[in-house]
């Protein structure tokens, strides 16, 4: 009876592993094309000075426990405190190029909503600590619908901007604007209609004032789309389910249409050996006890090449956690993290290569515009260039007037 348990539990687990190669499949088979793309473009394209904007988008969810049961609000505000202590810990340490400190992007879950929680997250906002983007889980259930799924969008980005004026504007004018990350990473129905169910979603997205999204990469989910190491704009209808599957990438010139499909590293890690034999691991940029930060990892980061077409000099590290698996708490911002960042700004510093600039997803966002419109130099001089954030626009004196740029 037990041999018999044991026999259907690995034919469980291989049947898992072969469905999760077969969602693979489509990327993998792009992934030679895109190697040699990135190998051609740095042989073209001579840098000797690059500048490494990193951006973490955290997948903020304090409620989240292994048993799945949401954890009640005292514990949950014991836990953001906790993180939020280690945030200013790192952050005072650790400062980049500009002189600005590292922290994350804090990806909310609407469906998680406590005003205590949002408060104390917009007052480390206010300190420069971690900005406050949208996460959403739905359709986990049965599939949602377009109509709950646009009104679900719009009412908290109203509540975050309007209470805890978080979120940005555009040219500090007309509805809140804003990145995401979609929960479960199903991103426009792309899981099969699991974990959203609503084909139109990039279209809503966008109708709701959203200008990125810093789901991807997702692999090896369904979801992972073929496209990949890139910042690139949806190359189907946003009507139709999972038009991010294919699409131009931003190139300087070109305004973008939005939202901006905004990816991280996905690429091969060829150093594991099982055996003697090279068994290659897949690198997403994901930040975890068992895939610390490193210099190994920092290397295929940089050779993912993520950035606007003509401008080569700036290159874009999408990194990602979950910021409340305790296990990886350490790797996302603890000691592991605060070392391997000074490492790499002395090593920068040491031989001249790069520059590192912290980022938000939106000052990303605002780097990557100015770079589509031929800006140059030091991108710590754009982190506002058109979206600015709600909290600065209401610290602004009557008088003084919002900052004006080009609209797209």
């Amino acid at each position: 009876m037990i041999k018999t348990f044991a026999f259907f539990q690995h034919m469980s687990k291989n049947d898992n592993l072969a469905q999760k190669l077969r969602w693979s499949l489509p990327w993998i088979l792009r992934y030679p094309f895109w190697r040699t793309g990135a190998l051609l473009r740095r042989t073209i394209e001579t840098v000797a000075h690059r500048h490494l904007i990193i951006i973490v988008a955290n997948h903020f969810e304090p409620a989240w426990t292994e048993s799945r049961h949401p954890l009640d609000l005292s514990t949950q505000l014991w836990r953001l405190d906790e993180w939020c202590q280690k945030a200013r810990l790192i952050g005072n340490a650790v400062r980049d190029s500009d002189g600005t400190p590292f922290r994350h992007t804090n990806f909310y879950p609407a469906e998680q909503y406590h005003p205590e929680l949002l408060d104390r997250l917009a007052f480390l906002q206010e300190e420069g600590l971690g900005e406050v983007e949208i996460h959403l889980h739905h359709g986990v259930e049965r599939p949602d619908t377009a109509e709950n799924l646009r009104r679900v969008l719009v009412e908290f980005r109203d509540l975050l901007a309007q209470r805890h004026k978080c979120l940005s504007l555009d040219n500090g004018k007309g509805s809140p604007r804003y990145a995401f990350v979609h929960g479960n990473l199903a991103l426009a129905n792309s899981a099969g209609g699991r974990y959203c169910g609503v084909d139109s979603e990039m279209k809503i997205l966008a109708d709701t004032g959203c200008y990125a999204d810093f789901t991807l990469p997702s692999a090896p989910e369904q979801s992972q789309v073929p496209r990949i190491n890139a910042i690139y704009e949806c190359g189907n209808p946003l009507e139709e389910r999972a038009p991010h599957k294919s699409g131009p990438s931003l190139r300087v010139g070109v305004p973008p249409k939005f939202p901006v499909i905004f990816t991280g590293p996905l690429v091969f890690n060829w150093n594991r050996r099982i055996h003697r034999i090279p068994v290659p691991r897949v690198d997403d940029g994901g930040l975890a006890a068992n895939y610390p930060p490193s210099f190994d990892r920092l290397h295929r980061w940089r050779n993912a090449d993520i950035g606007v077409r003509g401008q080569p000099d700036w290159t874009f590290i999408k990194l990602s956690c979950h910021g409340f698996m305790p296990a990886d708490q350490d790797s996302a911002i603890g000691d592991p993290m605060r070392r391997f960042l000074e490492e790499m700004i002395e090593l920068g510093d040491r031989n001249g290569e790069f520059k590192v600039h912290f980022a938000s997803a939106r000052e990303a966002f605002n780097m990557l515009l100015a770079a589509v419109d031929g800006s140059k130099g030091n991108p710590g001089e754009h982190r506002d260039y058109r979206f600015c954030t709600v909290m600065d626009q209401a610290h602004k004196k009557p008088s003084e007037p919002a900052r004006v740029m080009d609209s797209r």
